[in-house]
């Protein structure tokens, strides 16, 4: 359950952002709507805007133009309280970030207590439900150097889904694990979806995008190039650029 009402139009609504790193445009007036329970994900080559867009949108960075919406609020205004609204999303990187002086159990039930102000008792009782969830109930005691790559990428997104976030965030979270890992992550990120929770994804793993999103936004040079139904962007693509790519991604065996 999450902690802020759905609103009436779309969770997350970015509006023409721009986002430049000196005189390096990594976007260029992006548009990208995420309806409640729906799951996007961002495709495209190293370099597209991905991660930049999901920075963004969590206000990780701040943006040079546009807008960024969570629940109808322009959070990208600069009298908003950034952490606020960091507050309603959980977010995952390629790094696990997780605390290595802590246990599974206090890596996931930390924000919940310090920053949203959750009793001790009521954390780790929705924390030993979270690890029993993502098959890990038995590591709560482990530290993050006992785990494998994959396992500390559980926990990971069992510690962004402990706050109960109205959105969530997972950029490229599978990238820095070894082949036969990537599975069990994405088994994670699959129940989730379909248990309902927004979810905007970037991912080089076509075929999980395929089974799983709803919609497919494939980035090319700072704009979304092509976006759609799984089915037709990753299955008959409009743009010779995205042919191209998935050109590309087949060959890699991605698809």
């Amino acid at each position: 359950m999450n902690d802020t009402p759905p609103g009436a139009g779309p969770v997350l609504d970015v509006r023409g952002v721009v986002k430049a790193f000196g005189s390096n445009v990594v976007l260029r007036g992006v548009d990208l709507s995420v309806e409640e329970h729906r799951v996007v994900a961002l495709i495209g080559g190293s370099g597209s805007g991905k991660s930049t867009m999901l920075r963004c949108a969590s206000l990780l960075e701040t943006v040079d133009d546009g807008q960024v919406l969570l629940d109808g609020e322009d959070v990208t205004d600069p009298r908003v309280d950034a952490d606020r609204v960091r507050r309603r999303m959980g977010v995952v990187f390629q790094a696990y970030n997780l605390f290595p002086h802590l246990s599974v159990l206090e890596n996931v039930t930390l924000a919940p207590t310090v920053v949203h102000g959750r009793s001790a008792a009521e954390a780790r009782e929705e924390a030993h439900a979270l690890l029993a969830r993502i098959g890990l109930a038995e590591k709560a005691t482990e530290y993050p150097d006992r785990l494998s790559g994959g396992q500390q990428q559980r926990v990971a997104i069992a510690r962004a889904l402990a706050v109960r976030p109205r959105l969530l965030l997972l950029d490229e979270i599978t990238s820095a694990l070894d082949p036969e890992l990537v599975g069990e992550v994405l088994r994670v990120v699959r129940e989730v979806a379909a248990g309902g929770m927004t979810i905007v994804m970037a991912t080089h793993e076509m075929g999980f995008a395929k089974q799983v999103a709803d919609t497919v936004c494939f980035l090319d040079g700072g704009v979304v190039l092509e976006h759609g139904p799984p089915a037709q962007v990753l299955g008959d693509p409009v743009q010779p650029r995205t042919r191209q790519f998935l050109a590309r991604v087949i060959d890699a065996g991605r698809l």
